[in-house]
């Protein structure tokens, strides 16, 4: 495959057959959960989908057979891989196994590869079964999560029709993630790949003002709510109901809905996440200069470490350890900010340390709009009986809420990535189904983690990571797109860094090492048989398994 070094079978000598065996343990193959898999929130078959592309000639498939396989993989869990390939901050990379090479596998952006592939080749998704059940179910909000209830309930043959409080679909994907991150082209496309499986879409119709959620739920066997969290929260600091200060949920959805916002010439932009990096670089392209108010370190920022980097390289600045006082207003419009400096006490409920005002550091920055971008709830104006005194939204491990046939997921739960919510709402569609069907429901219990300390890393050829090339800052707009796919070359061999942690990758090592030939070669696919009658439990199989997937016990 390119990845794997040539073997050539060792000389080894044999240790004894009968009386006075070596070890009374025997070889084992326990299939093990990758890292990857194992950070994934929406628990997609990382392992599988990278393996497959780069075992295609093995398999006797062509390239493009292996991408529809790979891609189809995906969307077991995940309707939205040409999105997540481009906004998901891929914590599946962070644990990979061959960061303690040369580097993680750039899972994310096989992922985009193969979204795009698909998209370009215009595959459709399959449904699992082609009955038509009767009983019918409602989704509250087009976003992540509840587009993906519908998706996996669509493909179970449930009638879903989806209510969308806004004008299109999509939720933060299309209102909160900016055109340059994510082309509207590409979320459409995959939208509409839902949509095509019979999901009713219904825009501009607000649960709680057109039609209650108790009406609702009788017209519905069972309703899933996923309403996000577009409310943007304020600084609770004068002078900020001043019309040119804005929340950074609502700057977004304006920008991002086509409205002409006017902010100036000079933007302060307040919080480290990623809403506040998207409202700086969507301000900069507006033709303001920008600065982003953040009261911690760059190392505490919660933003995606490139999106920092893009704004820096677009010359947006950030005033570290500093925070708002006051909004300074004048003719009934703000022009500026009283802002004191901080400094890092002990760690918070965040495990981050806390700032604390340094008295006596006040200054002040001049500003010809203000945005606030702290942080974000939901609107819960109709929804108030799913809540539980101050919490958001309550819901058990599926998804239920307090209220019975009402389940629920996405930011209107908790702040997170979009493909929490997606996994989130894919949890609820199960769940929903086994109520329907009267099945017992179980979430999958993944295998035991392999860590690279029981690899054999030096076994793997190496092989430096593929990255994505990015539009220079000079070049950059707000509908062009700064990062660049992996080119097919790049994918392919990309996919082939992936060290199959855990799983059978037929490298025949066990194979060759055995001086009893205790291993015989399978069909392609099922590996190989154990003899274990003629195994002395000399342990080398398993001391030479790269990939961690022989024990002896």
């Amino acid at each position: 495959m390119g990845l794997f070094k040539e073997q050539k079978k060792p000389v080894i000598k044999a240790g004894p057959t009968s009386g006075g065996e070596i070890s009374p343990l025997r070889p084992k193959y326990i299939e093990k959960t990758p890292p990857c898999i194992g950070n994934c929130p929406s628990g997609t078959n990382i392992r599988g989908v990278l393996t497959t592309i780069a075992q295609a000639e093995a398999y006797g498939r062509t390239n493009e057979q292996a991408y529809e396989i790979a891609w189809r993989m995906i969307l077991e869990n995940n309707p939205f891989p040409a999105t997540c390939g481009r906004v998901c901050p891929h914590p599946c990379e962070a644990g990979c196994n061959r960061t303690e090479k040369e580097g993680p596998v750039a899972i994310n952006a096989i992922e985009r590869f193969l979204g795009d592939f698909a998209l370009d080749k215009s595959l459709k998704p399959t449904k699992l079964t082609e009955e038509k059940h009767p009983e019918k179910v409602a989704v509250v909000g087009a976003g992540p999560a509840g587009l993906s209830c519908a998706y996996h309930l669509a493909r179970r043959g449930y009638s879903v029709t989806v209510f969308e409080a806004f004008s299109e679909a999509g939720g933060m994907l299309r209102y909160g993630i900016p055109k340059y991150r994510l082309p509207r082209e590409v979320l459409d496309a995959e939208i509409q790949r839902i949509l095509g499986l019979g999901v009713e879409l219904k825009c501009n119709f607000v649960i709680g003002k057109d039609l209650s959620l108790d009406e609702l739920h009788k017209q519905y066997q069972a309703v899933f709510v996923g309403i996000g969290a577009h409310r943007g929260i304020k600084l609770r600091v004068p002078g900020e109901d001043a019309p040119n200060v804005f929340t950074g949920t609502e700057f977004l959805n304006r920008v991002n809905s086509g409205e002409e916002v006017k902010v100036g010439g000079r933007v302060i932009v307040i919080g480290g996440g990623d809403t506040a990096i998207d409202a700086a670089r969507i301000s900069k392209r507006l033709g303001a200069e920008v600065t982003i108010l953040y009261r911690r370190t760059r190392a505490e920022m919660p933003a995606i470490a490139p999106e920092i980097d893009g704004a820096l390289e677009e010359g947006v600045k950030i005033e570290y350890l500093a925070a708002p006082v006051e909004i300074l207003v004048k003719d009934g419009a703000a022009v500026g900010m009283k802002c004191i400096r901080m400094e890092l006490g002990e760690p918070d409920a965040s495990g981050r340390r806390r700032p604390v005002p340094k008295e006596g550091s006040e200054f002040e920055l001049e500003a010809t709009a203000i945005v606030a971008a702290i942080s974000q709830e939901p609107a819960f104006d109709g929804f108030e009986s799913l809540r539980k005194g101050k919490d958001w939204i309550v819901v058990d491990e599926w998804g239920a809420t307090q209220q019975d046939g009402v389940y629920s997921g996405g930011d209107d739960v908790e702040l997170g990535l979009a493909t929490i919510a997606i996994s989130q709402g894919r949890f609820a569609a199960e769940a929903i189904d086994a109520r329907f069907r009267g099945k017992a429901i179980e979430k999958h219990q993944q295998p035991t983690l392999v860590k690279s300390d029981k690899m054999k890393l030096s076994w793997y050829k190496e092989a430096a990571r593929n990255e994505r090339s990015h539009r220079p800052a000079d070049q950059r707009g707000m509908d062009t797109e700064i990062e660049q796919g992996l080119t097919e070359q790049q994918a392919l061999d990309e996919a082939k860094r992936c060290m199959s942690c855990g799983m059978c990758m037929d490298c025949e090592t066990c194979w060759m090492y055995c001086t009893n030939s205790c291993f015989v070669k399978l069909p392609k696919g099922e590996h190989y048989k154990i003899k274990l009658e003629v195994c002395n439990g000399c342990k080398k199989c398993a001391e030479e398994c790269p990939c961690g997937y022989i024990e002896m016990v």
